[in-house]
């Protein structure tokens, strides 16, 4: 498994040079995915080809999964699990939260993860069972532990928003319960960084509808590994109906905070 998460890392730092090398003052846009602004950026595809290449040349068994490739098939029980760029939206504006998020499952479970946050020269990176750390530039390596103990009352949320109206209009309605009964509300624009920053205990708690594996799988993994719950609602695992993540205790206080107000309904 550290294997795994040693070239998820040296992968993913290789795509994050890359991107930050090439990403000229205005990416252009190849297309739009499920709204006109859900954007597909040409370094988006150059991105995932070159992860795709790297886990070929070290792995040619293995499947990949790929938000924009989709599932290419392989021989082996692992499978990798990729974003190119999570947070294309902030990637095509010039801010800085968005990175690239590569895991590794076996038998389908994820073993292996790294999230690389380019702008902020942060690495995130999990082994299952053998905790999260963080490398700063390369250099300084933080293990990460979530935060503990924080009532619903004292929590810092962090979430995101769809992009179809609609479903933008059920979350405002929900963020507008939620919101009295906390600290106050953080979004980012990428499932993947809001994960890692429960790891690190930047926010107390994190929840979204919409989020797909290639979001979370390595984050994911990251967050349990510090010491987080993550999970959909009712029992249910994280997909793209719901996920929510924070410290045991704190989960389920904003999962019964959450759970009433159906916020995985159509508009």
């Amino acid at each position: 498994m550290t294997d795994f998460a040693a070239l998820a890392e040296d992968i993913a730092r290789e795509a994050g040079d890359m991107l930050l090398a090439k990403r000229p003052s205005n990416p252009e846009v190849l297309e739009t995915k499920s709204s006109p602004t859900d954007v597909v950026t040409a370094l988006d595809r150059a991105a995932e080809e070159l992860i795709r290449a790297r886990i070929g040349q070290a792995r040619p068994g293995d499947r990949i999964l790929g938000e924009e490739g989709g599932e290419a098939p392989g021989t082996s029980s692992v499978r990798w699990i990729v974003d190119p760029i999570d947070g294309t939206v902030n990637f095509l504006y010039g801010l800085p939260e968005w990175a690239v998020s590569i895991a590794v499952e076996v038998d389908g479970q994820v073993v292996a993860g790294a999230v690389n946050v380019v702008p902020r020269g942060e690495l995130f990176t999990a082994s299952l069972g053998r905790g999260a750390v963080l490398k700063k530039d390369g250099l300084a390596v933080e293990r990460l532990r979530c935060n503990d103990g924080v009532p619903l009352d004292r929590a810092l949320v962090a979430t995101g928003f769809g992009y179809s109206a609609a479903r933008r209009a059920v979350q405002a309605e929900v963020v507008a319960a939620v919101l009295p009964r906390v600290r106050d509300i953080r979004r980012g624009g990428s499932c993947a960084i809001d994960l890692c920053s429960v790891a690190a205990g930047r926010v107390d708690a994190y929840y979204e509808r919409g989020v797909n594996h290639w979001d979370f799988a390595a984050a994911g993994l990251v967050a349990t590994e510090a010491g987080a719950r993550i999970g959909g609602l009712h029992g249910a695992p994280p997909g793209t109906e719901f996920a929510l993540c924070a410290a045991p205790g704190l989960f389920e206080e904003l999962h019964d905070l959450l759970a009433p107000l159906d916020p995985a309904r159509d508009a």
